[in-house]
């Protein structure tokens, strides 16, 4: 038998193999297709979700506002995760009034849901400037966007992404004393 019958006999193989040597060889071809197996496996493993409460005031202090939000993370593993950071950017009207990062705050308890408190502490230089841009009504539009860091082991280190937005009445006199 020639090398074309052969060809026909085992579908072609040879002209495979021809073709995976030209482009790499062999073993590419396997590591690229182990590749998408791990790609496609990793983007089916559950991962952690996290949604944001409204925002609203908390206190007053000589610094400045203290805002804060709650923050639900659901686990879906057996295990704790650790939380490496929070990040977060406190914006109204198009303008950051905040921002910051809380290193280290805690841990995604197992198989359940953690509730996390996000402060945000506003100066009181952007509060002035927020009430002059008020007018009557004591109400600001509000974007809050948070990251939340974690480290998986298999999948490693990645951000959480959550966004909420409303509008929030601003305390009067009479509200801090």
């Amino acid at each position: 038998m020639g090398t074309g019958e052969e060809a026909q006999r085992f579908g072609g193989a040879e002209e495979d193999i021809e073709d995976q040597e030209a482009g790499g060889g062999v073993v590419a071809s396997l590591v690229g297709k182990a590749r998408g197996f791990v790609a496609e496996k990793i983007a089916q493993i559950p991962r952690p979700e996290a949604s944001l409460d409204r925002v609203a005031f908390q206190s007053v202090s000589r610094e400045g506002i203290t805002l804060h939000s709650h923050i639900d993370i659901s686990n879906p593993y057996a295990n704790r995760i650790p939380i490496c950071e929070l990040t977060y950017t406190f914006k109204s009207d198009g303008k950051v009034i905040a921002s910051g990062t809380m290193p280290d705050p805690g841990w995604i308890g197992a198989s359940g849901a953690t509730q996390l408190e996000l402060p945000v502490n506003v100066p009181y230089d952007f509060v002035m400037s927020l009430m002059k841009d008020l007018g009557g009504d004591w109400d600001i539009d509000y974007v809050l966007e948070v990251g939340i860091i974690i480290d998986l082991p298999v999948i490693g280190s990645f951000t959480i992404p959550v966004t909420t937005q409303g509008e929030m009445k601003l305390p009067t006199f009479r509200d801090l004393f």
